[in-house]
């Protein structure tokens, strides 16, 4: 019979091991929440209690399970033009910038960490065909990474429910959305001119960026909150190497800076600039 309960030793056991495989942090307040999440990895595997799950976890040398736990895991809350005043902000100030000092003079490369199932690079990609047209596939690059394969594998289908598209302005929904039918109906799918210029990997931000170009902007939402002040320290000096100068940080509005040593310029809440 499958045993449900989670001791402490336990959750401090897995929880210890999430932080050092991907920096978020598990307080004992989320005990209820690893319990529930790792139930099913307990019935995918067919291991009896966590205890056993834990000797199969680690001693899966392929580390797929481990993967596969992260997996679970992982919080991945997103939507279309989550905090609009971001967008806002690269229509009105970030590209027109760019424009006037590189034209087409070097490629313009995004990065969405923590893409989550898509959502945040898809409406980059739909505020670039919009401000440069047909034009932003030619020098425009949109790398969307996760820790989560589950997520990355929905983001690249680019299939969403109609209640995920219903902040979508209808002229960009029709532009940039194919309606499903038949048994896709109520479906929406991104159509290939915004996947043409967006790539999804799997990425784990606690790894080296070994990045062979810098980023002109990096969107890191509501990403850092999961971690501890010492690995968004490391974090944030990394994300600064990665971007050129003059390139700009999105955080998330709920997440600040403050108490963090750091080189970049306070923009607004939520922008960073490398300064």
């Amino acid at each position: 019979m499958m045993s449900r309960d989670l001791t402490d030793c336990d959750f401090r056991r897995f929880s210890r091991l999430v932080h050092e495989e991907s920096g978020i942090h598990l307080h004992e307040g989320k005990k209820e929440l690893v319990r529930a999440r790792l139930g099913k990895r307990l019935r995918e595997t067919g291991s009896k209690d966590f205890k056993a799950y834990w000797r199969f976890l680690t001693n899966d040398e392929s580390g797929e399970e481990l993967v596969w736990m992260l997996d679970v895991i992982s919080t991945n809350q997103t939507s279309f033009f989550r905090e609009e005043k971001h967008f806002d902000f690269l229509r009105e100030k970030v590209l027109p910038s760019y424009m006037e000092g590189h034209g087409r003079s070097r490629k313009f490369r995004f990065w969405s960490a923590g893409c989550s199932s898509g959502e945040e690079a898809y409406s980059l990609a739909i505020v670039l065909l919009e401000y440069f047209g047909a034009r932003a596939s030619l020098y425009m690059k949109i790398l969307a990474t996760d820790i989560s394969t589950n997520v990355l594998a929905k983001a690249k289908t680019g299939i969403y429910p109609g209640n995920r598209v219903s902040n979508i302005p209808q002229v960009a929904l029709r532009k940039y959305f194919q309606m499903g039918y038949g048994k896709q109906e109520g479906n929406f799918r991104v159509k290939r001119v915004l996947r043409d210029i967006t790539e999804f990997r799997r990425f784990n931000l606690m790894d080296p960026f070994l990045f062979r170009e810098v980023f002109n902007v990096i969107f890191c939402r509501n990403v850092m909150i999961y971690f501890h002040r010492r690995t968004q320290q490391e974090l944030i000096n990394k994300f600064h190497e990665s971007l050129f100068h003059g390139g700009y940080l999105f955080i998330g509005h709920s997440e600040t800076l403050t108490g963090i040593d750091h080189s970049f310029r306070y923009v607004m809440p939520g922008v960073y600039q490398k300064q």
